[in-house]
């Protein structure tokens, strides 16, 4: 007998050498692939403006490659006559590591389509570490199912253990269901955004900006500096004013002049103030008309847009056509009015 035909195990020398050569064949091929055609995949990838490709060959080197290899090993080994206990360990392994890196893709494919979202957004940073938060959960849940399949796969009862997770899950929501309706409605934040970090809103008779949100509650600097804390499920059950995404602001004031005005004083009066807000700065002119005789004064209402949400702009430039309304109002004299009563005495 020569000695490539000596057995071992079950199997030949020549077998084990066939077995080796195969795997460092494969192995080979797949390192040209990798510094050859993968390393030049990549420089391309970089040259293009989507980060499709890139995520791709990121995926290729982090879940496919090892994949690869694995399954290189398994085709070498699977060439030998194994003993059962050596093939229910290898069948084992090769479920272990091929919903390993499945799972490791799923969650990576989820990732980049999530920050995929938001992107091309203002303040993507702040939201790149919401979407941390966030797959934590979806982490969690995918290897959960994955532990459930390898559990399937090596003949447990499958059944009996999601048939307790029900129950307990029934029995867990219960006790928790307002930390659950919380972490649902932080989703619903998450998804639908009627607010983010960063906007001024008004909830109720609270206002504040929004400083964080969290899987359960969201902070709120108030104006006066305290920190406001809101449940979740309180915001997204409440009518919520989000002056961030306001393009322009609606003003309407009335002023009122003194019945002593003449009337060609209060012809040239929606003039006057026509011509102050439209020489403003940031400021759109609507409307001025002589609405109502009142008990003391004769009054106008004006309206104006201010082309920016910034309220402390509002202010400037509010203050400032208040001011130059009234230095107007003085060249002409004309004056405005304040509540005064007259007696009339009859003898």
């Amino acid at each position: 007998m020569s000695f490539l035909e000596q057995v071992y195990y079950n199997n030949t020398i020549q077998a084990y050498l066939l077995a080796v050569g195969l795997f460092v064949l494969l192995l080979a091929a797949l390192r040209v692939f990798r510094y050859f055609i993968l390393k030049r995949l990549k420089k391309w990838a970089k040259k293009t403006q989507t980060k499709l490709d890139d995520f791709l060959i990121k995926s290729i080197e982090r879940a496919v490659l090892p994949l690869l290899y694995f399954a290189s090993f398994y085709a070498a080994v699977s060439t030998l006559t194994l003993e059962d206990s050596v093939q229910k360990v290898l069948h084992i392994a090769s479920v272990v590591v091929i919903t390993f890196f499945t799972l490791r893709l799923v969650t990576a494919a989820i990732r980049h389509a999530i920050e995929a979202r938001f992107a091309k957004e203002d303040d993507t940073e702040t939201k790149l570490k919401q979407v941390k938060g966030i797959m934590i959960i979806i982490n969690i849940v995918i290897w959960m199912l994955g532990i459930i399949f390898l559990l399937d796969n090596f003949n447990y009862d499958v059944t009996a253990f999601i048939t307790g997770l029900g129950i307990g899950g029934i029995a867990i929501a219960l006790a928790a269901q307002n930390i659950l309706g919380d972490l649902f409605n932080y989703f619903v934040i998450f998804f639908d955004r009627p607010f983010e970090v960063g906007d001024f809103i008004i909830v109720d008779d609270k206002m504040g900006t929004v400083e964080a949100i969290g899987i359960k509650t969201s902070r709120i600097r108030s104006l006066t500096g305290e920190e406001l804390v809101f449940a979740n499920s309180d915001l997204t059950n409440s009518r919520i004013h989000n002056y961030k995404r306001m393009e322009r602001r609606r003003i309407l004031f009335s002023l009122g002049v003194t019945y002593q005005t003449t009337p060609e004083n209060l012809r040239i009066i929606p003039d006057i103030i026509k011509d102050v807000i439209t020489s403003q700065e940031g400021a759109e002119f609507d409307r001025a008309h002589f609405k109502t005789y009142g008990d003391f004064s004769l009054n106008f209402e004006i309206v104006y847009y201010i082309l920016s949400a910034d309220y402390n702009q509002y202010m400037d430039i509010h203050q400032s056509i208040n001011l130059r309304i009234f230095d107007e109002f003085a060249k002409r004299s004309i004056e405005f009015a304040y509540p005064t009563q007259t007696l009339f005495v009859e003898k």
